[in-house]
Order: C-alpha cells, then structure tokens, then sequence
C-alpha cells in the first residue's frame, strides 16, 4: 500500500475516533452509564465483525500472533473506559484535548524505543501543545472550563492519551499478515473480554437492555471499534508510528467539530486558535523528517 493511502486510512480512523466522543454524551444524555455505553459499543462491534469475519479470507493464527492482538485489544478498550470516563466528567471538547495528548506521548514512546532523545524541533513541539492545550481547554478564558475543579476527568483523559499512544504504536507492528477483518475482529475481542470483566454491564443480567440499546449500539460501534479498528488496522502497518500519531491529529478537529454541530458545544476563538498551535506542533517533527529526508536524496 501506498504511504498516501495508508495515511488516509489512518486519518478516517482518527476522524472516526474523534466523532465518537459525540455520540458517547448523545448515550449519555439518553440515561445511559458509562459501564453501558462501553459495554455495548465492544459487543456490537465484536457481533459485526464476527458477521464480516464469515465472509472474508482467514488464516491461521499463531499462539504470538493471538496474544498480540488481544493485547493490543485490551489497550484499546482500556482507551475507551477512560475515555468514557473522561467524557462523563468533562465536556467532549475537552475530553478529547487530553485525549490528544497521545501525539506527543508517541513521540516520547518512539524515542525511547529508537534510544535516540527527541531533537530540539520536536521538544519546541511539546511545547507548542502544552500551549494549544491551554488555550484548546479554554484555561483563563472568562467563563471557561474550569481546570481546577475537575481534576479526576481531565486525569482519565490523560491515561486513556497513554493507552492510546501505546495503541498506535503497536498496532502497526504485529501480526502484519493477518487480513484485516480477522485482526480487527481478535483486537476487538480482546477489548470485549476486558470491558466485560471490568464493568460487567447491566445488559448483562437484563439480555432485553441489549434490544432496548440497539439503535445507539450501532452508532457508537461504528464510530467507536469498528472504523477506528479497521481502518488503524489497514493503515499503520505501512507508516513509521511518528507518521501514524501525526496523522492521527485529524482525531482533534472532527472531535471539536463534532461536539459543536452535534452537541452545540460552544467553541471560543482562542480554541480554535489552540488547536491551530497543536496542529502546528505536531507537524514540526515531522517537516524535519522530510526535510532531512530530501538532503539525503540529493547529496
């Protein structure tokens, strides 16, 4: 697959994710917990995939290449309850501002991984982040969010940034030969087994809160586990992880877009102008890639 293609996969996976936070407070709005939504987004997403699975190729799956995958899954779905929670505690806009915070983190992941400190242009795009993040959540702006007084939803956001970052990174680097419908369906597996044991959903006891939920099921799967999974799943194999968390930025707008057309979240100008600094920030690191990239195809 062509970087181009693979980038554009990764960033309707993104997007997806980032509509996602959306529809979460539209089941929140309905009554629903946090415990039900997460639940029913891992079973619908698993029961459509399982659907895709019978009519798609399949190989056979290595021991290594099983574990892989659940774990991977169980980084996921460990992303979607603290990102849930974060929503449940914090407006969608800033939910997802500290769920953002996974391109940075990448980065930090990929240098430890490479054994190789960030450059200078990369730590001037920490910075430039911390500084869209503040001016993203609204930090001091005359009735705006509250930093202060919601510590604990502005910390599960930023657990479900760590997963998410450790997510993207590793989703590109096992089991590169399993079909695509057949890795997304065993990673989503993976974020079954954990929610379940987890939350263990009402839905559960009460099989009837399963038809009842139906309708949003669907949405917030598809926005939730199945594009986001399928799509990651398509794309990351075939970029660098720096190419993958930068382009997973695209996660930010759609969410912020999203909690405006959807929700009617009200969105400041110096919001949009922090997520122009975020933006900004994480394409620096990758400018120099290009840049040093091109020296060394002329010299």
């Amino acid at each position: 697959m062509k970087p181009l293609h693979a980038a554009l996969c990764v960033l309707i996976g993104a997007s997806s994710y980032g509509i996602h936070a959306a529809v979460v407070k539209i089941g929140f709005a309905k009554g629903y917990t946090v415990t039900e939504v997460t639940g029913i987004q891992y079973l619908f997403g698993l029961i459509m995939l399982c659907l895709a699975f019978l009519f798609t190729k399949k190989v056979k799956l290595s021991m290594k290449q099983l574990n892989s995958l659940l774990g991977i899954g169980i980084l996921l779905s460990i992303t979607g309850i603290f990102y849930g929670l974060s929503l449940h505690e914090v407006p969608a806009s800033i939910a997802v501002v500290m769920l953002f915070q996974f391109t940075w983190i990448g980065l930090v992941i990929e240098s430890i991984y490479m054994k190789k400190w960030p450059s200078t242009k990369k730590l001037v795009s920490v910075l430039l982040l911390w500084m869209g993040t503040l001016l993203a959540g609204g930090v001091g702006a005359p009735g705006g969010f509250q930093w202060s007084g919601n510590i604990l939803g502005i910390f599960y956001g930023f657990v479900a940034a760590i997963t998410f970052a450790l997510f993207l990174f590793f989703s590109g680097k096992v089991a590169k030969g399993v079909p695509t419908i057949q890795k997304s369906m065993v990673i989503t597996l993976g974020g079954v087994i954990v929610v379940f044991l987890a939350f263990q959903p009402s839905f559960i006891q009460e099989p009837v809160g399963i038809i009842e939920m139906a309708d949003f099921g669907l949405l917030v799967a598809i926005f939730g586990s199945i594009l986001p999974v399928i799509f990651f799943a398509v794309g990351t194999p075939h970029l660098d992880s720096s190419i993958s968390t930068i382009v997973g930025a695209a996660e930010l707008p759609a969410a912020i877009l999203a909690a405006m057309w959807i929700l009617h979240e009200h969105v400041a100008l110096l919001q949009f102008i922090g997520i122009f600094l975020i933006l900004l920030g994480i394409a620096i690191p990758q400018l120099q890639f290009k840049t040093t990239h091109s020296r060394k195809q002329f010299s």
